[in-house]
Order: C-alpha cells, then sequence, then structure tokens
C-alpha cells in the first residue's frame, strides 16, 4: 500500500478533434501525468500517435507526458519523443536488443527510463537493471487497445513487484514508481493500490465519463476518493 496515488489519463481514449482542450480538462480536473501510448502496427496489432502528436500537446499542459512505447525497434524513436517534450519513456524489454542501453539512452535524453512487462512477461526482467530504473509499469491487459477488461492475475504480480522495489530501496537504491495499465477503474483502483500500484493509467474510465461541462473533475475525483484504503 502506498500513501499517495498519480493518476495518468491515457490520451488514447481521448477525443482527437480536441485534443488540446481534452489535455488541459485532465490537468485542470488533477491529473499528475498525461498518459501517451505509441502503437506501431508492429509489436502490437495497432496504429496510434507519434512524436508530433507530442510535441503538439506539450504547450497544452505542465504536467509530464508518460510515453509508452509499444514499437519494435526501440531506440531510434527515444531521441524523437525526448525533443518532442517527453518527460517519461517506456519501452517493452521484448522490442529492444540491449535493454541497459535503451533505458541508458532516455536517461541520456533527460527522460525517466522504464520498462513495461505485459501480462505473460515476467518480473525477472528488472533483476538486472533496477539501478537503470525510474518506473516500471505493468500490463494488466494485453497492450493494443483500449477498454479492456483488468486481468486479476496482476494483482499478486504488483505485490512481487512491489517487493522488489522496496528490497531495492532499502539497500540505498533510487526511488521507483510502480504503474499499472489497463482495465484500471473506480470498481478495482483500491485494490490495485493496495497490491502496490503507485501510479495508475486510466483511460476510457476517465475520458469516457466527463462533467456535464465537458471536463473531468468528477471522475478524477471518484478515483481518487477509490483509491483510499477502506
Amino acid at each position: 500500500m502506498t500513501d499517495s496515488i498519480r493518476l495518468a489519463p491515457s490520451i488514447l481514449s481521448a477525443d482527437f478533434a480536441r485534443l488540446g482542450e481534452e489535455v488541459r480538462a485532465i490537468e485542470s480536473a488533477g491529473a499528475d501525468l498525461v498518459h501517451f501510448d505509441v502503437m506501431d502496427n508492429h509489436y502490437v496489432p495497432n496504429l496510434t500517435i507519434g512524436p508530433l502528436v507530442c510535441e503538439a500537446i506539450r504547450p497544452h499542459v505542465k504536467i509530464g507526458i508518460d510515453v509508452h512505447l509499444m514499437v519494435e525497434p526501440v531506440d531510434a524513436l527515444i531521441p524523437l519523443f525526448a525533443k518532442a517534450g517527453a518527460n517519461i519513456i517506456t519501452f517493452h524489454p521484448e522490442a529492444s536488443r540491449h535493454v541497459d542501453r535503451t533505458l541508458q539512452l532516455i536517461r541520456d535524453h533527460g527522460c525517466k527510463a522504464g520498462i513495461v512487462l505485459n501480462p505473460a512477461t515476467s518480473l525477472d526482467w528488472m533483476d538486472h537493471v533496477m539501478d537503470r530504473l525510474d518506473i516500471v509499469l505493468l500490463m494488466s491487459v494485453n497492450p493494443g487497445f483500449g477498454g479492456q477488461k483488468f486481468i486479476e492475475a496482476t494483482l499478486p504480480k504488483l505485490t512481487a513487484a512491489r517487493q522488489k522495489i522496496n528490497a531495492h530501496q532499502a539497500a540505498g537504491g533510487q526511488p521507483i514508481w510502480l504503474e499499472v495499465d489497463g482495465g484500471v477503474k473506480a470498481d478495482n483502483i483500491r485494490r490495485i493500490v493496495a497490491a502496490g500500484a503507485d501510479t495508475c493509467v486510466a483511460g476510457s474510465a476517465v475520458f469516457g465519463a466527463p462533467d456535464a461541462d465537458g471536463g473531468y473533475r468528477g471522475v478524477m475525483n471518484t478515483l481518487r476518493q477509490a483509491a483510499l484504503p477502506a
């Protein structure tokens, strides 16, 4: 269980015709990050957005942009997203030829670096790069499309990842965020946070429930309250 929770609405579920307005609205509603899903129709079966969109939304918000690269190969895109205004860049280790080198490349470009682990991907990937990690993202759906149901087996995996992170920090290591992405809603976020997550991505749960004025304060407050311990 963590003391606080960061919320990162995923713009994959936003209205792209009003994207600048949408990201301003989530920041106004208290979002901690903008989650930015990049899919290449190669590593995952969907095609989404690239650095130009990241650059376009950067002037609209002061909060960090959290770029999740679901692409293969990875390294060539890192400088482009860093230049476009990304603050955090995560990638899937299976998509990198050299995980340690990719993490260092992200850090060399001034961004926080992390790996993303799919539901069937082992936590063992963390073990030999802990000193390079700023964030670990656990997928609680199989990546590619929004609106999927949360995979319950993610909960014990979160707990095991939290134990690894806590042991690393207790030994003098740097802080590492533990993020979860996929199917996060008001009815399960408390269990997700209790299992060890400190950062939650929510797409359709946020952008699918706007306030009457088009903002998102209501749903963001609902998620924060729902994340509190009983």
